[in-house]
């Protein structure tokens, strides 16, 4: 196979959960990725009203509601796209809920439905998925990480901001513990679905702001300037990733983090 056409999508099934994003964030540079590499492309969240207002600018793009809360929305989620499409090749968990994010001692049910959604959630959907996918012995899932699943805070990017280590309260957890679980669960999964020719990689990119350049807020300016290539994760930056774990320009790789971070990591 010519390298190019490797990373060609043609006749693939994708679903991207949080696949709107917003203002070109990561869900919506993903599910636009996977569209122009020519998969069928399903994206989902709990707003079918901002979904559908994505979607009318790629035609033949599709809806579905999703709430990763709930075990019958996932189970319902993943049966209409084999339903309609007889198969499911690719899926990118996007999708996250920041419920827990305000300070250390947030109430402890706040932390159980932060971590029932970006944790159990995420398994039940991988597991469904790859139960589908098993059945042709092939696919890829790809799961949104973070940069701040393999570090802890930096202090010099919250000089000033009154935030996070700045601030008085101490801040959550709950976002580094859950990127940080997220990885390893790639790994995890990836070592038991290898033997069904499943890859299973994570994602992990910096912060995004597309036009930070124009109005930078004081923690944004810190957190560029810490960056090697000096800027945040723009539109565009994820899109040449995805789709080479998503394709067969990937196609003995699984278990790895793709670090997307502009440097910030490698200091």
């Amino acid at each position: 196979m010519n390298v190019l056409e490797s990373f060609s999508l043609q006749g693939k099934v994708a679903l991207v959960t949080g696949g709107a994003g917003h203002k070109g964030g990561y869900g919506a540079q993903i599910s636009e990725a996977l569209y122009e590499a020519g998969a069928t492309v399903f994206i989902a969240s709990r707003s079918m009203d901002k979904l559908r207002e994505y979607a009318e600018k790629f035609p033949g793009m599709k809806c579905l509601r999703l709430d990763l809360g709930s075990a019958e929305s996932i189970k319902s989620c993943i049966a209409d796209i084999v339903a309609e499409c007889g198969h499911l090749d690719i899926l990118v968990n996007n999708a996250v809920l920041r419920c827990a994010l305000e300070k250390w001692d947030v109430d402890g049910e706040l932390y159980d439905k932060s971590f029932h959604v970006n944790a159990s959630g995420l398994f039940l959907i991988t597991r469904l998925a790859a139960e589908d996918m098993m059945k042709r012995k092939q696919g890829s899932i790809i799961n949104i990480a973070s940069y701040m699943g393999m570090l802890g805070l930096d202090p010099a990017n919250y000089v000033g901001t009154g935030m996070q280590t700045d601030g008085d309260v101490l801040p959550s957890p709950a976002y580094h513990y859950e990127k940080g679980g997220m990885i390893n669960f790639t790994r995890w999964a990836a070592s038991v679905l290898g033997k069904y020719n499943i890859r299973v990689n994570s994602v992990s990119p910096v912060g995004f702001c597309a036009e930070w350049e124009k109005s930078p807020s004081r923690f944004t300016a810190n957190h560029a300037a810490a960056t090697m290539l000096g800027r945040l994760c723009n539109s565009t930056d994820l899109k040449g990733g995805i789709v080479y774990l998503a394709s067969d320009a990937s196609a003995f790789v699984t278990g790895t983090n793709l670090v997307i971070d502009g440097g910030y990591s490698a200091k």
